[in-house]
């Protein structure tokens, strides 16, 4: 097997895998595509199919064990108020929120498990699931591509890519908090 080829089946592992850091390793796999050894649209296409299986294992979770599937994503107060916060968006924004959660950290598996324990129908759900899992593969493998497209070293432009990840998701993650912590934390309140 090729190193293409290895590292395509790696990404689609983590991508599967609940809580894996799929993020690096999409930024790296779009390091790869940088090098000509792999096309960007593969990686891409690779760690959406890996992100929408992992959410079909989720929505299925959430179906069959309803809010108990959540139990285990409950066990602190800051992770019961994303739990609440999600439910409150997806009862007013509905399909919207199911993208714009994948970029928040657990934001994908609690809205899949919450859809699924909400009974939403699978053609409901797969649609805004597979457009949800492309935008966010889009992301790190461009960010991953650029990084690669700049800097020669594989190792430099990884770094530099994770670099800029962080440079535009932590920042935006702390607005998003500051934005939402009096109302996430009245869902936390109002739940318990």
């Amino acid at each position: 097997m090729s190193t293409a080829a290895a590292s395509l089946v790696v990404l689609f592992l983590v991508a599967v895998v609940p809580l894996a850091p799929t993020e690096a390793v999409l930024i790296g796999a779009g390091v790869l595509a940088a090098s000509g050894e792999v096309p960007l649209y593969l990686v891409i296409a690779v760690a959406a199919a890996g992100c929408l299986t992992s959410d079909m294992i989720n929505f299925t979770a959430g179906r069959r064990m309803g809010m108990k599937a959540l139990d285990k994503v409950n066990k602190n107060a800051k992770a019961r108020s994303m739990v609440v916060w999600t439910a409150d968006q997806l009862a007013t924004r509905g399909e919207t929120i199911l993208v714009v959660a994948r970029f928040l950290p657990a934001g994908g598996i609690v809205g899949a498990m919450l859809a699924g324990a909400l009974k939403w129908p699978l053609r409901r759900f797969l649609p805004v699931a597979a457009v949800g899992s492309v935008v966010w593969s889009l992301y790190p493998a461009t960010v991953g591509y650029i990084g690669g497209q700049i800097i020669d070293e594989a190792w430099l432009a990884m770094l530099l890519s994770l670099g800029v990840a962080m440079l535009i998701s932590v920042p935006i993650g702390m607005v998003w908090r500051a934005r939402n912590a009096n109302r996430t934390l009245s869902y936390a309140e109002a739940s318990s």
